[in-house]
């Protein structure tokens, strides 16, 4: 049975991913520049733990994706909140970083089954509804990346990094209390065979694979040293301000740049909003101040869901095989790469990290303007023999954002 108000659903899934993803995996960006001056965290070590975060999303979407039953269990998603809910907590216990490590590699994992089953339920329970409502539920991700931030930026005016890691763990259990009985996606029906062949789209979704991988590389970057970044040009509470910025404008980015998917070219707006990245990536680095700090933050935090959004959609519309997992495997890789490749700039400062990672996103929007070419932005959906009610398939329905008719 659905809930009587989509709105409800929407609400519990945007606060389960509110804690998987926007306290329990991206409060360490706000919590970082704590840590170097209070528990004498190497910037190398920061990108480490980092690193390691992200090779556990990569293990926990994998896992997602090999045992498709673990996404449709509220066991799992009630295990992982606890699980990310204690990691945060233990975290202030010790000051060895190999301990550190392994505890943000068991957050990475928890933080990606939180977010399959958040995102299968979505697509399951909303797939009659208006597209938007999904979006807004993506939101989640902002609204927890915002409230982590406010979170720091308050308790760094009395509180060390020992404080600010139990506050994160406090927030993250209310969350996981509200989110408690998010239904996950029912087991799937019996499908019948498809009425037609599949394109031949292999050209097309290799570009798009390219720049999904590359925006992985270069959006987590920032994502990790953004915070850090500000800090060193404007001490103080601008970068903790800048992060609440990054997760406010993250909001509303999913559902906006879902309702621009409808009217105009998805590869289009993927290359657009790939350029307007790179721009808020580099601007801390190009020029200094207040100013360009909260400039940086808006830009960054209005697309780098959207791109996801729209990346996402566009490989479902492309009908490639098992579209949604292989762009997260690719754009995981990306993240892991991301934090290695920066790792030696680390030593002369956060300008050459930030300038880095700005070209790279660039060069993904290079490859999402190949993706322009020629695309098939009317190519016909051969819809599956489904029982009655189901409309489409989750691939179909875009993952992260609705079908377009571009």
């Amino acid at each position: 049975m659905r809930d009587s108000s989509p709105w409800a659903h929407v609400a519990r899934a945007a606060t389960a991913l509110a804690a998987g993803m926007g306290v329990g995996r991206f409060v360490y960006t706000p919590i970082l520049p704590l840590m170097h001056t209070g528990a004498g965290l190497s910037a190398a070590s920061g990108a480490n733990l980092a690193t390691a975060n992200y090779v556990g999303y990569l293990l926990g979407a994998l896992a997602g994706i090999l045992a498709p039953a673990l996404t449709r269990s509220p066991a799992v998603l009630r295990g992982s909140l606890l699980l990310l809910t204690g990691t945060l907590a233990t975290m202030p216990l010790t000051h060895s970083t190999a301990v550190w490590a392994l505890l943000r590699l068991a957050a990475g994992a928890a933080s990606a089954l939180v977010f399959v089953v958040a995102a299968g339920s979505l697509l399951h329970h909303l797939r009659d509804r208006p597209p938007h409502l999904s979006g807004w539920a993506f939101g989640g991700v902002g609204g927890g990346i915002a409230l982590s931030g406010l979170l720091v930026l308050v308790l760094r005016s009395f509180g060390d990094w020992r404080t600010a890691w139990w506050a994160a763990a406090a927030l993250t259990a209310l969350l996981t209390a509200a989110c408690w009985n998010l239904r996950p996606e029912a087991a799937p029906a019996a499908r019948g065979a498809e009425s037609g062949a599949r394109p031949r789209t292999h050209r097309w979704f290799g570009a798009l694979f390219v720049s999904y991988t590359l925006e992985g590389v270069g959006y987590i970057v920032a994502g990790t040293f953004l915070v850090a970044a500000i800090g060193q040009e404007a001490p103080g509470p601008v970068g903790s301000g800048a992060w609440v910025l990054v997760g406010l404008a993250a909001v509303p980015s999913s559902a906006l740049w879902a309702r621009l998917g409808r009217r105009w070219s998805r590869p289009g707006l993927l290359a657009t909003a790939l350029v307007v990245q790179a721009a808020g990536i580099a601007l801390p680095a190009l020029a200094g101040g207040t100013a360009a700090a909260y400039g940086s933050a808006v830009l960054f935090g209005a697309t780098f869901i959207g791109v996801s959004t729209l990346a996402l959609a566009t490989g479902a519309h492309l009908r490639f095989p098992r579209s949604v997992a292989l762009l997260t495997a690719g754009y995981s890789v990306g993240q892991i790469l991301g934090p290695l490749a920066v790792a030696p700039l680390l030593h002369h400062g956060y300008r050459q990290t930030l300038l880095l990672a700005a070209l790279v996103v660039l060069a993904a929007a290079a490859a999402a303007a190949v993706l322009r070419v020629g695309f098939p932005h009317h190519m016909v959906v051969t819809r599956r023999t489904e029982p009655a009610g189901r409309r489409q398939s989750n691939e179909e329905a875009g993952a992260l954002a609705p079908h377009s008719a571009d």
